[in-house]
């Protein structure tokens, strides 16, 4: 399975199968200058409606996976759980949908816009997590602290981090180093994709972070 960062909190996974599944794709939003996206998809997951996460058009007449439950696309079955944007249970920014899937044997977990600590529930309903994608931001989001603590409490064996300002990002949010600080494990391939086998997953938490492609 390949893991390519396109921008922001958008991904494209390609599965060994050739299945293609994009996250929240931007579309045209005040302060993110990230390119449009091109990529064709067979799927497309998205964690809420807000612009910089649902705006774009995806070539290839995709499947859309949104909201709390579960779907199956494709043979894969994505298990959406119903978490907030703010840690006022949505009454400031609305909700968000944290989702679980399997792809290639890896479990998959992107966390969205996730904008508050999990309940032990919540961190049970996800269960385990191979891959976890998670927004270190802040202000819009979980901030460096609060996504630590979510890390340490589910587990996984890669960490990708996810919608912190970049050269392409003008959000008043904190870039991915206030996030890196005092952790060990931390890879910086010079590429936006990453190939990940269930055979070759570290044995201790390993933090990638990516180039964005656009």
């Amino acid at each position: 399975m390949k893991v390519k960062w396109l921008g922001h909190a958008s991904f494209l996974i390609t599965a060994d199968d050739g299945t293609r599944i994009i996250t929240d794709p931007y579309g045209d939003y005040p302060g993110l200058g990230y390119e449009p996206i091109n990529e064709a998809a067979d799927i497309v997951v998205v964690s809420h409606k807000h612009g910089d996460h649902s705006g774009a058009k995806i070539k290839g007449d995709p499947k859309m996976v949104t909201g709390a439950g579960k779907k199956e696309v494709r043979g894969i079955e994505f298990k959406g759980l119903e978490t907030y944007h703010d840690t006022s249970r949505g009454s400031e920014r609305g909700p968000n949908t944290v989702f679980c899937f399997t792809v290639d044997g890896l479990r998959i977990c992107h966390l969205g816009d996730l904008g508050h600590q999990l309940s032990d529930l919540e961190i049970a309903e996800i269960g385990q997590v191979d891959i976890l994608m998670v927004p270190v931001g802040g202000f819009f989001t979980i901030d460096a602290g609060t996504a630590t603590g979510i890390c340490d409490r589910i587990r996984p064996r890669v960490i990708i981090p996810m919608h912190y300002k970049t050269d392409k990002c003008t959000f008043p949010i904190s870039g991915v180093d206030e996030f890196l600080k005092g952790k060990s494990g931390v890879k910086r391939p010079d590429s936006s994709e990453v190939e990940l086998k269930l055979e070759q997953l570290p044995e201790a938490a390993e933090i990638v972070v990516l180039r964005h492609a656009l």
